[in-house]
């Protein structure tokens, strides 16, 4: 096994584990559990976020346009970057999905990213403060939102490349996790929290 995972892979395991290999692999089992598990939970807000952000945008398209389908950018507020993920995300369902394009089946081709970026700094006049304040009636504060929703993005990148996760400040991260999808919405943010087990495996780290 030390062949197929690789020694680079396993190294910082090892080295965690006072230099016993033995030890390095059950750091490992048991990291993946926690990556598994925080991955769980940041799946959760992330799908939260972008339904949150989705069905906020939507209204605003009717009522300035009568266009439900805002990814259209019928006010031409999105810079050509983030509206070439659109144009990818929509020619992905075409591609690959059965069913006729409808406007869930972009958002759920929109990767995290996308979202994180309509939160930036660049969009504080227009999408922030037109509509999307919003979204997070639990915290105004784009800035605030923006912080946690790039901590999750980072976090998410780090778990889908199989990352180490014991040495990162994983509980942290689960806060930032609840506390974002409490700003949206207390009820979902109380589900995911009595859903999510990063706790319980942090409590079973290997000595």
């Amino acid at each position: 096994m030390t062949r197929r995972l690789s020694p680079e892979r396993l190294s910082p395991y090892v080295v965690a584990g006072g230099g016993d290999i033995a030890s390095g692999f059950d750091l490992y089992v048991w990291s993946a559990a926690l990556s598994a598990a925080l991955a769980t939970t940041i799946g959760h807000v992330e799908v939260v976020l972008r339904n949150a952000i989705h069905d906020n945008l939507t209204a605003w398209s009717i009522r300035r346009f009568d266009e439900p389908r805002w990814y259209l950018d019928p006010g031409g507020l999105l810079q050509p970057r983030q509206a070439e993920v659109i144009r990818i995300a929509r020619q992905r369902v075409r591609r690959h999905r059965s069913l006729d394009e409808t406007p869930g089946s972009v958002v759920a081709e929109l990767p995290f990213g996308f979202w994180r970026v309509l939160l930036a700094a660049h969009y504080d006049e227009s999408l922030w403060r037109q509509m999307l304040f919003k979204v997070f009636p639990g915290q105004r504060r784009r800035r605030v939102v923006q912080d946690a929703v790039e901590v999750l993005h980072l976090s998410r990148n780090r778990l889908a490349h199989h990352e180490p996760m014991f040495n990162r400040p994983v509980d942290d991260i689960r806060l930032t996790a609840l506390e974002l999808a409490g700003w949206i919405c207390p009820v979902s943010g109380s589900w995911i929290e009595r859903h999510c087990s990063v706790r319980s495996v942090l409590s079973r780290r290997p000595a």
